[in-house]
């Protein structure tokens, strides 16, 4: 069973009456529910000094518009204890606006249209403030975005060597610099964010579009000041996550209350300008990376300074320079490597997790430090990975920052690329094109990288199987999907292990009272904590069901729902049933995916107009489960990756506007921009779980961006161009060349 090549059960229900999101909810519970829409700040920095709600409350439909000043629970200090807990995040703005798009009130109306009209007629009168967007200007800490907090700074980490520069790079004959800059991100998931609330037998039951339904439980509970048991959350179809859906929005927490205060049920589903101004952004790191070597191609030190941007209230994304820490060494054998990150706050919305969350940011910067140097040196890009890539015998193995790797074969996923992408065949072909003087430049980029799954703490996961009276079985799993397959990977487990048809296994997940624990998706997670979780279950339901055999209770004919039928009648006349299984997997350690990518592009020179003609990738996440669900993931985020390296990007002005407010502003790729993708299989698997599983989510993102970004700069490098910031769009692609040119 396991290995197949299985359709997603789920889709079937998708593709025909389609999901049920959170706007589509139609339950007694929300009957008469009334509609909640935000009104938001359109400064970015500003002294409130007046809120005018009436204009708001006397129109069409209104039930209730409440300010901050209503709001009677405390607001929300950093959930990280390493991050500066003076910069509090309240939910609706009561003295202070520090980005477009803060709420600053809410209003109910008995529809969504009379909601965000009344929204519109909120009046707030401000003193500005100056704008901080700029990085070094919030390192300056000339305008504080917290003046109780003393500093932007939220947060600091280091890790590898304290050496000063000089004793960093004693011994190299050449020391290459680069700025590197991983631009803002936004998430735009299919679903935007959306929530309802209503009390029913003094419970408050919440429905929520999230990645995490029991760490939400339990952050509504707490800012409520209520038990967790008294809150029941489902999280129902949820279309799309990529990291800002996980755990809670202000937003959130407010429909909860407004159902609390109003003593009626409420609902909220926000506009997609709302989506890109406040649901939270991925990325927005700047880099400074120095590599060190010496003339035969050996790397010896590498150091990476990081300066996060937090957004003006510090969330996970405040944090995630840790990741990129951790991650620092990439695939690479160096000696000595030194990393300083720090998390800035700015007058703009908070950055959070979002596909990779820290692993690519720190891809990206060795992988273009690895093409710097080679260049300098004079090797070919391949050979220079080569000659410093970690050898399969070396695991498991510990970087010189510390991170322990369990199990990889580095050397293998490149050689795979290369040979399976005709790599020789791309340089002859290139060099054509130079030597006749073509416009249109071929450029061949390459990524070799290795990422961290489950979490550097990696974490556990519940699990419970419960035998039906006609031998189906339902797994009951604390993992929490958004497209990723769990209904179908968990049937196939539970169904291998217990001699079933995986049309036998329902799976429920998503609501808080069917799963009270559970640690939700993200982080790539979910196969290696939650499978290991429902495989555990599903044997500890087997050991059971053997003692019932061995004490006569059933003698089953033959395998299959009848044994278990057999089985579970045997457990009702015994006063045992329901018969189940149960477990916590607890993982000793997190695993390290690889793999290697390579992108081919086209530039026009005249242009910089920039197409992607071919990439093949290399994404060893262990043992396959199911190479359908696994292609899935790996297209999904490939096609992110390339998004980021070539048209993705969240601008803000330097007053703090946003500029990048709807999907005509903001690029998005379609199937049209993408080229077949060739994937090629690898399978190393891990020790640290019985499936020798390891995360694939967000394997192909990783691995993507900087190989499209270095095939890029690849392509006008005969022109003496070395660097081109994310997103390589035409009009940067054509400011290099033009910037190359007057320097020649």
């Amino acid at each position: 069973m396991l290995g197949r090549r299985l359709v997603r059960t789920e889709d079937q229900a998708l593709l025909t009456r389609g999901g049920t999101f959170v706007a589509d909810l139609r339950t007694p519970a929300l009957d008469g529910a009334g509609h909640v829409a935000f009104a938001r700040s359109h400064v970015a920095h500003a002294e409130i000094l007046g809120l005018d709600l009436d204009r708001a409350r006397a129109a069409p439909g209104v039930v209730a518009v409440l300010g901050g000043a209503d709001v009677d629970f405390p607001d929300l200090a950093p959930s990280d204890p390493r991050v500066n807990q003076a910069m509090v995040r309240p939910f609706l703005a009561t003295a202070t606006l520090r980005f477009v798009g803060e709420p600053l009130a809410v209003v109910v109306a008995e529809t969504r249209a009379e909601a965000i009209d009344a929204a519109g007629l909120v009046a707030v009168e401000t003193r500005l403030l100056p704008a901080v967007v700029d990085l070094d200007r919030a390192l300056g800490g000339e305008v504080l975005v917290h003046p109780a907090a003393g500093t932007n700074t939220a947060a600091t980490f280091r890790a590898g060597s304290d050496d000063a520069d000089d004793d960093l790079f004693a011994g190299c004959d050449v020391v290459v610099r680069q700025t590197v800059v991983n631009q803002r991100l936004a998430a735009c998931p299919l679903e935007t964010r959306a929530g309802a609330a209503a009390w029913v037998a003094g419970r408050l039951h919440v429905w929520s579009s999230t990645q995490t339904p029991q760490a939400a439980r339990d952050a509504i509970a707490a800012a409520l000041g209520l038990d967790p048991g008294a809150v029941h959350l489902v999280a129902p179809d949820v279309g799309g996550g990529f990291g800002p859906k996980i755990g809670l929005h202000r937003e959130d927490v407010v429909v909860a209350w407004l159902a609390r205060r109003l003593g009626r049920p409420v609902r909220w589903s926000e506009a997609r300008t709302e989506n890109l101004l406040a649901m939270g952004h991925g990325r927005g790191q700047r880099q400074e990376v120095a590599i060190g070597g010496r003339r035969d191609g050996r790397v010896l030190a590498y150091r990476l300074d990081v300066v996060q941007d937090a957004g003006a209230y510090p969330r996970d994304g405040a944090i995630l320079p840790e990741l990129t820490a951790a991650m620092a060494p990439g695939v690479y054998g160096i000696d000595r490597v030194a990393v300083r990150a720090r998390s800035v706050v700015t007058t703009t919305m908070s950055t959070t997790s979002y596909r990779g969350a820290g692993r690519p940011e720190a891809t990206a910067a060795v992988e273009r430090a690895m093409d710097r140097f080679a260049a300098e040196v004079g090797l070919d890009p391949a050979e220079a990975r080569r000659r410093n890539l970690v050898t399969a015998a070396d695991f498991p193995h510990t970087t010189a920052v510390g991170t322990t790797y369990d199990t990889g074969d580095y050397a293998g996923a490149l050689d795979r690329v290369l040979a399976a992408a005709g790599y020789d065949e791309l340089r002859a072909e290139q060099a054509r094109r130079r030597r006749a003087g073509e416009e249109l430049a071929l450029g061949i980029g390459l990524s070799c990288y290795v990422e961290v799954t489950a979490g550097l703490a990696a974490g556990s996961e519940v699990a419970r199987v419960v035998l039906g009276d006609d031998g189906t079985v339902v797994v009951y799993t604390g993992t929490s999907p958004h497209g990723q397959g769990h209904d179908t990977a968990w049937a196939m487990i539970a169904a291998d292990c217990l001699d079933l048809p995986v049309a036998a296994v329902t799976v429920v997940h998503g609501d808080t009272d069917a799963v009270p624990v559970g640690g939700g998706t993200s982080g790539s997670r979910s196969l290696q904590l939650g499978g290991a979780a429902v495989l555990a279950a599903c044997e500890d339901l087997l050991r059971r069901a053997g003692e019932l055999e061995a004490d006569g209770g059933s003698s089953p004919a033959s395998g299959g729902t009848r044994r278990w039928s057999a089985i579970a009648a045997a457990a009702t006349a015994s006063g045992a049933a329901p018969l189940a299984g149960d477990a916590v997997f607890a993982a000793g350690s997190p695993t390290y995916p690889f793999g290697a990518h390579l992108a081919v592009v086209e530039v026009d020179t005249g242009t910089g107009g920039v197409a992607l003609v071919g990439l093949t990738s290399v994404d060893d996440a262990g043992t396959v489960l199911n190479p359908l669900l696994a292609e899935g993931q790996r297209h999904g985020g490939i096609a992110q990756g390339v998004a980021q390296a070539l048209v993705e990007e969240v601008v803000y002005d330097h007053e703090g506007q946003p500029r990048t407010t709807t999907l005509d502003d903001y690029g998005i790729v379609t199937a049209g921009d993408l080229p077949s993708f060739r994937l090629l299989d690898m399978a190393t698997p891990t020790p640290v779980n019985r499936l020798g599983a390891k995360g694939v989510g967000e394997a192909g993102t990783i691995g993507s961006t900087v190989a499209v970004q270095n095939a890029v700069i690849d392509a006008v490098s005969h022109r003496r161009v070395r660097h081109i910031d994310l997103p390589c769009t035409p009009e940067r692609v054509w400011r290099a060349l033009e910037a190359a040119g007057r320097q020649r």
